[in-house]
């Protein structure tokens, strides 16, 4: 429910929904729930963009290895689409590709690691879009004492990326 209210909110404020993720479980657990809650027409239809090398090679792996879903995913698969093969999931290998979202005013998803935002993809989507109040900055995951997700967490009124304050 709360997932749904966020993406749909962000959309009715033309805004981005930034997700820190690991690339690892966590990106495919947020891809599964994007493409129920898409499936279900609880969420505005919108671009999903995993911006990450290694979210998109760790998503091959898991395509690789179906005997290890459960029985609602073997059920997708089997029907439809798979919510890593979804036509509005779109995997941003180059660095031209990232820096482009950053460009773009659309609503959309952008699900990028590092997932404590400490180094990666993540820090420049959060550099771009933070000080925006149409987006979103959803926390899907544990965030360390001393990261700048933790920060965020914890409502920190400004951070500080690549030395600048936010």
């Amino acid at each position: 429910e709360k997932f749904a209210r966020v993406l749909n909110d962000t959309y009715e404020r033309g805004g981005k929904v930034i997700i820190p993720s690991f690339s690892v479980g966590r990106t495919q657990e947020v891809l599964y729930f994007l493409h129920e809650l898409d499936l279900a027409g609880r969420i505005p239809r919108m671009p999903v963009y995993v911006d990450s090398p290694l979210s998109f090679n760790a998503t091959e792996v898991y395509q690789l290895h179906p005997e290890c879903f459960d029985q609602r995913m073997r059920e997708i698969v089997q029907s439809r689409q798979t919510p890593f093969q979804s036509d509005n999931v779109h995997f941003t290998p180059g660095v031209a590709e990232s820096k482009a979202l950053n460009a773009d005013r659309t609503p959309m998803v952008i699900i990028s690691a590092s997932g404590m935002c400490q180094v990666g993809r993540i820090l420049h989507h959060l550099k771009n879009n933070i000080e925006d109040e149409r987006n979103t900055v959803l926390i899907v995951g544990f965030m360390a004492q001393h990261t700048l997700g933790r920060r965020l967490v914890e409502g920190a009124e400004t951070v500080r990326i690549f030395s600048e304050e936010y």
